[in-house]
């Protein structure tokens, strides 16, 4: 892979940083697991440092995986279902989207949504006579993938009866947890248990990754190769940081946040495009906390260099077969504004094991430069801790609080009252559709022209595992939208007292309540008619 970096007048900055790394002896004390490099208790550090060695440690498992996957494959499967959240199933989907399926092996269909019709959809798109589910947890307990997996259960038992049902499901967890237990009992063909002393963020180049990779034919070794590569020459280089490709990252992150840069903005081309999604729960979730962060930008158009306030690193990723001529005068254009730009070049696909580690390590890096510890999650469990409370609610009351309602008004008053280094991040508690994505980047296009901030964009309530950590921890600049719709048809639970769409609804409410507790900036809409043609009739009213 090749590196390009164009720090400008940050250089200095930098090198004095990767200096201060080397006299503190931070890279050897990482590789010998010192947890004070973040913290003065070990506690969810101690056992979160096996990623460092996963990509060698795993790799003695690709040929088991690659038999799997061969087996599964001439069984006949069409569709392998990942049932995941946060760092269970993003890593696998940025595998597929940059990868994909090999020929004649099935296609993977990632579920993170509790959203109804994202249900609906994802169950009318498959056979599930001919396909695989995927139960991903590290911790065994998650609410989302539990109930996906009792949705998909109860349809197969009713179709094929529960022996056959059970063959149907392969299970990725701990050992000794929830999920581990469930697949012994519920007799699931497969449980692969994981190292536990790896977080779930940092566990793409663990089970969690290569488990579904290898069940769409991706080539796990392949892989994996070029991670053990970056592994081994970041263990070699741990005397110099600004000899480390991964520590070096890392120290531009940090020190640029802490100049005020900290909106690291990921221009990726177009056969690396789906890269953001997994690095923006690694970044957020991993360093927004105690009202510091590093604010992940993805998905955003490439603007000119008056459309940007200083608060921006610009990081591109590009894969060398992609036509990157456009994206490439833009950026420099940026850089010749006075804006940093870093730029990777993968020369093949297969060159992502090693971008997934060299990202893992500069996060740990930059957490220990911004004070943070990058693999605790303190405000997750608050949002988490409130839907159930409102699930409880629920269960005495045979309903839930009416939501906000909103209007159009209350986006201009909070864009309004929008100052440098803010950022806007959308928050859509719908289901995802190619409509709804043109709408989402128009209107961030119009915000970012007229207002000068970095805008942000997730779907719920899959970023509550990713960015709804930064959200609550990181700093308070974020001016945040929601968006919700009431469900047309909904799905129930099987054995369980609500539905999916009561489920997506407290979740939502949670959030908002949430953030408006913890002084955040706050405007909630409920659309009622189609969402993409709504969301473009708000963006012609900015």
């Amino acid at each position: 892979m090749n590196a390009r970096y164009s720090l400008g007048s940050y250089a200095a900055a930098v090198a004095a940083a990767a200096a201060r790394l080397d006299a503190a002896a931070v890279l050897p004390r990482l590789h010998a697991h010192d947890y004070t490099l973040w913290s003065d208790r070990p506690t969810e550090i101690a056992n979160r440092l096996d990623w460092l060695t996963s990509p060698a440690d795993t790799l003695p498992d690709a040929p088991e995986l690659r038999r799997f996957g061969q087996t599964v494959c001439a069984e006949g499967c069409r569709h392998v279902v990942l049932l995941g959240m946060g760092g269970s199933s993003l890593g696998p989907e940025v595998i597929r989207q940059i990868i994909g399926s090999a020929p004649g092996y099935p296609e993977m269909l990632t579920l993170d949504s509790t959203v109804p019709a994202s249900v609906a959809r994802a169950t009318a798109a498959i056979d599930p006579a001919h396909s695989l589910f995927v139960v991903s947890s590290k911790s065994g307990g998650t609410v989302e993938p539990n109930a996906f997996y009792a949705h998909f259960r109860h349809l197969l038992t009713a179709t094929l009866g529960p022996d056959a049902a059970g063959r149907h499901f392969v299970a990725v967890t701990d050992a000794d947890t929830a999920l581990h237990r469930l697949a012994a009992q519920d007799g699931f063909r497969r449980c692969f248990l994981n190292n536990p002393n790896i977080g779930g963020r940092y566990s793409v180049l663990s089970h969690f990754g290569m488990t579904p990779a290898a069940l769409i034919g991706v080539d796990v070794a392949r892989l994996l190769a070029p991670a053990v590569a970056f592994q081994e020459q970041a263990a070699a280089s741990i005397g110099c940081a600004a000899d480390n490709p991964a520590a070096w990252l890392g120290a531009i992150i940090g020190t640029l946040a802490r100049m005020g840069r900290d909106k690291v903005t990921l221009a990726a081309s177009n056969g690396a495009a789906g890269f953001g999604l997994w690095v923006e729960q690694l970044l957020a979730e991993s360093l927004g906390k105690n009202g510091a962060g590093v604010i992940p930008v993805t998905g955003e158009p490439l603007l000119p260099p008056d459309c940007y306030g200083a608060d921006r690193l610009f990081v591109q990723i590009r894969l060398d077969s992609d036509d990157n001529s456009g994206d490439d005068a833009k950026l420099r254009r940026l850089q010749a504004a006075g804006h940093p730009v870093v730029s990777f070049t993968l020369s093949d696909a297969y060159d992502l094991g090693a971008e997934f580690y060299r990202w893992e390590y500069a996060t740990v890096i930059a957490g220990h430069i911004l004070g943070v510890n990058p693999f605790d999650q303190p405000d997750v469990q608050g949002a988490k801790d409130r839907t159930v409370t409102l699930l409880a609610q629920y269960a005495a009351d045979g309903q839930l609080p009416n939501p906000i309602t909103g209007n159009p008004t209350d986006l201009e008053r909070l864009l309004a009252a929008s100052k440098p280094g803010d950022y806007l991040a959308i928050m859509a508690y719908l289901p995802d559709s190619p409509a709804l994505e043109t709408a989402l980047l128009d209107l961030r296009q119009r915000v970012m022209r007229k207002y000068r901030i970095a805008t942000t964009a997730g779907y719920g309530p899959r970023f509550l595992h990713s960015t709804g950590q930064l959200h609550k921890g990181g700093p308070n600049t974020g001016l945040f939208l929601q968006l919700t719709q009431p469900h047309g048809p909904d799905v129930p639970i099987p054995g369980w007292p609500y539905s999916f769409g009561i489920l997506a609804d407290a979740q939502a409410q949670s959030d908002l309540q949430a953030l408006q507790h913890l002084g955040r900036r706050t405007a909630s809409l409920r659309i009622a008619g189609e969402p993409a043609a709504t969301l473009n009739h708000l963006t012609q009213s900015i």
